[in-house]
């Protein structure tokens, strides 16, 4: 190989290597689940990536820094938005009064046999001191309903906190894809 060949090539790396820092920092983060309380969707051992700067919505799989263990990020759902007032009644969630379908949570639910819910009873003021989800906070719970430490358990997540909306599995290989929202 010349050394001109030589130097194309290497400028070629240096500037893919740059693109890549340049977008890890400002476009996407790469998160690796950590336990089970995101159980269907995400498995422990999972490798995705969560993008920055977009807008979150109802049922975005997010991950923001955990309130209880520093050092560590959490992944869970966004139920509700400034403003909602949420409810689970019969397995079945409520938001501001109506009736929201789950088809993430079918698969698991299907497979429950000791005739109990996957997600327990329960109104906002059972966890909060408000009916509704305060400006700038969000409800987040686990997939896996029965086991996560969730807003049920270390409160509302601020907004700010978030760190990226997850929207691509890339490892294992088998399971590549989007996130089911």
């Amino acid at each position: 190989m010349k050394k001109n060949e030589w130097l194309k090539s290497l400028l070629f790396f240096v500037g893919v290597a740059l693109i890549v820092v340049i977008l890890r920092g400002f476009v996407f983060t790469p998160v690796m689940v950590k336990g089970d309380s995101m159980d269907p969707t995400l498995n422990d051992g999972e490798h995705v990536f969560a993008l920055k700067h977009t807008a979150i919505n109802r049922f975005d799989v997010v991950t923001f820094p955990a309130p209880d263990e520093p050092g560590r990020n959490y992944i869970k759902r966004v139920i509700g938005l400034p403003g909602d007032s949420v409810e689970y009644k019969d397995d079945q969630l409520y938001i501001n009064g109506k009736k929201y379908d789950e088809p993430y949570l079918d698969e698991y639910k299907s497979k429950l046999t000791d005739g109990l819910p996957l997600t327990n009873d329960f109104k906002m003021t059972d966890y909060f001191e408000t009916e509704t989800v305060p400006k700038g906070k969000l409800l987040v719970l686990g997939d896996n309903r029965r086991i996560s430490k969730d807003s049920r358990i270390i409160g509302l997540v601020d907004e700010d906190s978030i760190l990226g909306d997850v929207k691509f599995i890339f490892w294992p290989l088998n399971k590549i894809g989007t996130v089911e929202h």
